[in-house]
This record gives C-alpha cells, structure tokens and sequence, in this order.
C-alpha cells in the first residue's frame, strides 16, 4: 500500500513554507496513477502559493514494483539498517534493489527495470555510447547535455544522446545485448553489485569503475 504524510515545504525563490504531501511508499502494482506521476516527475513538483514560481522537491521514496520484482530507494544518502532489513526477504527472493540518487535516475531506473533489462548493461552501452559518440563523431564530452536509455530492441539497447543544441532529435546507437555480456566477462574491473545494499548502478558508478587513477575515463 502506498503511503503519504504531508510536511511543510519551503520555497526555494521567496522563503515561504507551505504544506506538501511527500509519499514514504509507492505499491506501482496498486497504485499505477503514482506510477505515471514518477515516470512524469509530477510526483516531485511544487507550486509556491505565495510567489506562484515552480521548482522540484526531491525526498526520500520507497518505490515497490512486485510484478517487475524490483524495489527503487530514492535519495543522496545510502539505507540505513533498517530499510536493508525490511527490504532483505525481497532481495532473497531475486528482487532488484536499487538506490537513485536524483529524480531523472530514478525516473529511467523504473523503466529500464519494467522493460527487464539488465541496469548494469544499461550503463555499460551509455558509458560505450559517450566513448563512441565523442571518437567516431568527433564531438566533445562537454557538447552532450543527456545520456539515456531509449528501450530494448531485437536483441539490443538502444542509448539516445541529445547535444542541446536547436533542432537535435538525439543520437541512437544499438548495442547488442550479447556484446555487452561478453565485455562484462571479459573486464576484471566489473564486479556484480552488492544488491541487498541498495548499490546506485548510475553513470557516476560506472564511470569510477574505468577510471584510472588520475580520474580520467
């Protein structure tokens, strides 16, 4: 069941405080309305009735999706004992456990895990995509404004990468499921995360596994 309490948000342009309902939990099975407002990002939005300027409110979320066997931990900071505890007899029966960082994380993780695609797999393509996208198209890291999973096809995972610039529909590229098993076996750097610790399988995570030691990709 999902569950809200409300809390007194306060603005981030005038300073005034005002009450907002945070949801703790989020059933996707029971509750498939809260579901399109997280894919949406409605969810995380807020309206200041003083100065009537829209901004984001990011906050701790549960998120339980039992049809998709994956359970999303919304927030900056790792789980505590606790929430490991609750959450362990759902690791033990193979459910996927993720922490997200942001709101856009988050948003993507449900549905790269609806489409049941492998989120470590996913990252790789993306990591591979910006390899390709600034050696064969001869464009620098600082020209990509976002990197993300588009879907699963024949096989593949398509990766978009849009520049910003006026009139960019994105760039997609496919990569082949199979190619990017073989490149997790074949790396002794990739490890399988640590699932019942909530691990945060993002680009931040997956850039620190090929950096070298001066912090270069």
């Amino acid at each position: 069941m999902s569950e809200s309490r409300t809390i007194k948000a306060k603005c981030p342009y005038c300073g005034h405080e005002f009450d907002y309902e945070v949801w703790d939990t989020i059933t996707a099975d029971t509750d498939p309305d809260l579901r399109d407002r997280c894919i949406s990002g409605d969810l995380f939005g807020a309206v200041c009735p003083h100065c009537r300027k829209r901004f984001m409110f990011q906050y701790p979320l549960i998120y339980i999706d039992q049809a998709h066997q994956f359970v999303l931990w919304l927030s900056d900071r790792d789980p505590g004992k606790d929430l490991q505890a609750t959450t362990k007899p759902l690791a033990d029966k193979g459910y996927t456990l993720r922490r997200c960082a942001t709101v856009r994380e988050f948003t993507q993780k449900i549905e790269v895990l609806e489409d049941g695609a492998d989120d470590v797999l996913v990252e790789l393509a993306k990591f591979d995509a910006v390899i390709d996208f600034v050696n064969n198209k001869n464009r620098k890291p600082e020209e990509i404004s976002s990197v993300e999973y588009q879907c699963m096809e024949n096989g593949t995972i398509v990766i978009n990468i849009r520049t910003g610039d006026e009139g960019d529909r994105g760039w997609s590229e496919h990569f082949p499921i199979k190619m990017l098993q073989e490149e997790v076996q074949e790396s002794d750097k990739m490890e399988e995360p640590d699932n019942a610790s909530f691990p945060a399988v993002n680009e931040d995570w997956i850039v620190s596994i090929f950096s070298d030691p001066a912090g270069q990709a």
